[in-house]
């Protein structure tokens, strides 16, 4: 289990983590009706670096508007968002990586099903960065549950609700014995993991579902294809069967919360041999690369 730190940004201030509450009569509670996004901090001797925070920041505002959240627009900037986790950070003064969850939550008191204009409340805290997929060779189980569809609830916002679907699922992967699960949709293609994004290599390509899967568009999915693009790996998005994912060459997954990681196994058939493959491996170095040692891309922000 991850450890939370004392210290949490909630509605315009700092405060101890127990003293931020949400009522049980809010939007938040009743409904699910929050969205959120998590993102690492890197610490490096006395530096602590954010990575692609402009990118999440981004996320929060765009899963706002799909879901018709209008306040946070009105009241937040990426300027207070960086105060606000640079406050955070220095509050808590980390001595390893940990991750940032940032929620903006809908607290209007018994509003019914309704969003526009209901007032809002943004939390932020930071908890230990401890992967929740093995980092070694994961096994996976293709889901009976299926995702939920872009046209019942957004994939590309990440509302806290929804992820009763993907609870549902990895609860029903890990009481079969399994790591995680595969979601698929509702005509059988591969779509992602609970909360993660994933790949397969067939033939030295990169093949990874596209972003009219019912899929969550991932900051690190991004970072992937953008890592794979400039190695000259040839990349391919598009619709993928299950059965693909048991004769790969490779398969790994991409999130914040787990890191890029390999994939052993799929519904009991090994992949290749089990052990992560050259691409794999080469993404990930290039990936952990990326987290610490901004080249050329702006992904790091110096909290």
């Amino acid at each position: 289990m991850a450890n939370p730190y004392p210290q949490v940004y909630f509605g315009d201030r700092l405060i101890d983590a127990e003293r931020a509450s949400v009522a049980v009569a809010s939007s938040a509670v009743l409904y699910g009706l929050s969205v959120y996004t998590v993102f690492p901090v890197l610490v490096d001797e006395s530096a602590r670096t954010a990575f692609r925070l402009d990118d999440h920041f981004r996320r929060l505002e765009e899963s706002c508007k799909i879901i018709g959240i209008d306040r946070f627009a009105a009241e937040w900037d990426f300027a207070r968002f960086r105060t606000a986790v640079t406050d955070l950070i220095a509050a808590n003064v980390p001595t390893e990586d940990v991750f940032v969850r940032a929620t903006v939550h809908v607290v209007e008191s018994i509003p019914g099903t309704r969003v526009r204009g209901c007032a809002i409340q943004v939390s932020i805290f930071v908890y230990d960065a401890v992967p929740i997929v093995p980092q070694d060779g994961m096994r996976l189980k293709s889901s009976p549950w299926r995702r939920i569809p872009d046209n019942a609830i957004p994939s590309r916002a990440k509302v806290n609700g929804a992820y009763v679907n993907s609870v549902l699922a990895k609860q029903d992967a890990i009481d079969s014995g399994y790591d995680d699960c595969i979601f698929l949709d509702g005509n059988g293609h591969v779509c992602e993991l609970s909360a993660a994004n994933i790949f397969l290599v067939r033939n030295d390509t990169l093949i990874t579902p596209d972003v009219s899967c019912d899929i969550l568009d991932g900051i690190n999915r991004r970072t992937i294809l953008t890592l794979a693009a400039e190695d000259g790996i040839p990349i391919v998005e598009r619709t993928i069967d299950l059965t693909e994912l048991y004769i790969a060459d490779e398969v790994f997954v991409t999130g914040t919360s787990s890191g890029t990681s390999p994939v052993a196994e799929v519904d009991g058939r090994l992949i290749a041999d089990g052990r992560p493959g050259p691409l794999t491996q080469t993404l990930r170095k290039r990936h952990a690369a990326a987290l610490r040692t901004d080249t050329h891309h702006n992904w790091l922000t110096l909290l």
